[in-house]
This record gives structure tokens, C-alpha cells and sequence, in this order.
């Protein structure tokens, strides 16, 4: 069988973005009187390291579950590195590494047994790759040492790193980590951040459900925020923190002086060590040359980010999930 290669491209044209690595459009899914996705439309861009966020019971899972073709849409449709889902999953899949619901083996078989039978299985391995393949992993995410002790044996957080290992074999595409921090202590969420950026510079998508907002922000490029099945809000992490607002700080060594002249103005700011603190609303740049045209000594104008746990809080304040 032969395989069709990249499409040519004529030197000096632009090609256009990259396709998404997954989309879906009118996603849905109940599970009787349960609604536990709710007519959901995401692009995942190709190259992101893309963070999907909810309490428990938002949805995640079950989403990820319909993009990777385990669990059947009520309605919508799926595509999964450009092709349909379920008709394409035979080419998408052997590009696509997953860790759902965490990883299932066999607990009376070590880790690296495990491993070389996940190995055997792989499309992309002939027989004589699987052991230095496996071994590669292992020392990937740590469990080389680990690798001969049986599964049963293993912590909650070397069974997630097993199940990383298994989704790590051969390069992919796409990586679909769900809760992939689940049990690990702080070195071993230090060493899923390092996969994760590793995974991002080698060109791969990766998408993550967490709860852990903090985790999120240090590794994800975009974000999607679920709650009671429902997106509320998607895009660049950056672009969406921006649009959240958070007003400015302007640094100063003499905070009584320049809140008077604020005050005169009939602006309002607050005060938090040796700075002025203004609300979104308010003319930063202007009240700086304010505050300089009256000769109050004032050292930096920046502008005030909310947090991801920030604007988490005010995209989901509307209730308890389903």
C-alpha cells in the first residue's frame, strides 16, 4: 500500500494556517436525562498545547472519549487530524498517543512487560524496535529503574507514568493527556511539564484536561473552559486572560502624594506595597503623565494580568454541576 505525501506547495506562496489537530462542531452527548456535553464547537490548533479546564463532572472526559471515537456523539460531528471520526480513525489513530481515564495493563506483569506488549501492538514498530523503544520510554518518564517491579506494585503516580510512557512510544502527532498529574508529587508534575514542553518543541499538539489551573498556565498555550457540559470560553491563554481585564499598577515612592492627586482627579485606586493599583477601566498611561506633570516620583506603569484561577472563577460562578 502507498501513502500520499505532503501536497507541494509553489516557492514564494503562502500555504495558510494549519489545519486544526481536532474540531468538533455541535458536540453532543446525554447519557439518559444527564446532558454531559452540550453543543460544543473547538479547533484545537495544530502545534498548541491546548488545556481543557472544569470541575469535575464539566465534560472533559467525555468529550475527549468522542474525539478519540470511544464513546458515540448524540449529535455533532468529530475530526481528528483532518479526517472524520469515526470513518478516519484507522488513519488518524496510529498518530494519536492517549492517556484516558488513566492507563489499564496487566498487574501481574512488570512495567516493562507491559510496555513491550503495548509495543507489539503499535503500527508504526516492527518486532526489532519494540524493546530500545520501550526502554526509551521508561526513561522518559522516569520508571527506568521501576521497570521490572510488577504493576500491581506500582503508586498512582507510576501507573500514570506507565500510561505516559505507552502513549510516548513512537513520535505522534497528537498527544491526549487526561489528567496526566493525577498522583504525582510535585518532581514527578515537574517532569509532565518538561514532556509537555518537549512534545510542544518538536511540533506535536498536545490536549490535557486538568482541574489543576496552576498546572495549566505553566504548560498550556490556549485553554477551553467547560462547565455543566457547556463551553464557556476558548482561545489563547494569553488573549483570554487580556480580555479578562485587570487594570494597571504604577509604582511609586510616594503613594500618599500621588493617590491625592488621583483623589483630586476623582479617580479611585487602591494601594499594595509602594504601588497604586487601578481598575481596568481606568486611563493608565494618561494618570501616569498625571502623576509626573505634578512631580510625584512614580517608577513604572505596568499592566495588571488576572490569573487563569481568576478568570476560572468568574467563567464558572454559575452554579453547581450536573
Amino acid at each position: 500500500m502507498t501513502t500520499a505525501g505532503p501536497a507541494l506547495t509553489a516557492p514564494g506562496t503562502d500555504p495558510g494556517p494549519a489545519p486544526p489537530a481536532a474540531r468538533v462542531r455541535g458536540l453532543r452527548r446525554t447519557f439518559g436525562r444527564v446532558t454531559a456535553v452540550d453543543g460544543v464547537d473547538l479547533d484545537v490548533p495544530a502545534g498548541s498545547v491546548f488545556g481543557m479546564l472544569g470541575p469535575n463532572g464539566s465534560g472533559k472526559t467525555t468529550l475527549i472519549r468522542m474525539l478519540l471515537g470511544l464513546t458515540t456523539p448524540s449529535a455533532g460531528t468529530v475530526e481528528l487530524l483532518g479526517r472524520p471520526v469515526p470513518a478516519g480513525l484507522a488513519a488518524s489513530l496510529p498518530d494519536v498517543g492517549a492517556l484516558v481515564e488513566g492507563p489499564g495493563f496487566h498487574p501481574f506483569l512488570s512495567g516493562r512487560e507491559n510496555l513491550r506488549r503495548a509495543g507489539a501492538t503499535e503500527p508504526r514498530l516492527v518486532a526489532r524496535e519494540v524493546a530500545p523503544a520501550v526502554e526509551a520510554a521508561l526513561e522518559r518518564v522516569g520508571l527506568a529503574d521501576a521497570a521490572g517491579r510488577r504493576y500491581r506494585g506500582y503508586s498512582l503516580g507510576m501507573k500514570q507514568r506507565l500510561g505516559l510512557a505507552a502513549a510516548l512510544l513512537v513520535p505522534r502527532r497528537l498527544v491526549v493527556l487526561d489528567e496526566p498529574t493525577n498522583g504525582l508529587d510535585p518532581a514527578g508534575t515537574r517532569e509532565v511539564r518538561a514532556i509537555v514542553a518537549g512534545l510542544r518543541a518538536a511540533g506535536t499538539t498536545v490536549l490535557l484536561s486538568s482541574h489543576l489551573l496552576s498546572e495549566v498556565e505553566a504548560v498550556c498555550t490556549h485553554v477551553a473552559v467547560l462547565a455543566r457540559g457547556a463551553l464557556l470560553a476558548s482561545g489563547g491563554l494569553a488573549e483570554l486572560l487580556d480580555t479578562a481585564g485587570g487594570g494597571w499598577e504604577i509604582a511609586t515612592t510616594e503613594p500618599d502624594a500621588a493617590l491625592r492627586v488621583l483623589r483630586d482627579a476623582g479617580v479611585a485606586a487602591g494601594t499594595a506595597d509602594r504601588a497604586l493599583l487601578l481598575d481596568a477601566g481606568a486611563d493608565g498611561p494618561r494618570l501616569f503623565a498625571d502623576l509626573v506633570g505634578a512631580g510625584v516620583a512614580v517608577h513604572g506603569l505596568t499592566r495588571r494580568r488576572p490569573g487563569l484561577e481568576e478568570l476560572f472563577t468568574r467563567l464558572t460562578d454559575g452554579g453547581p454541576d450536573r
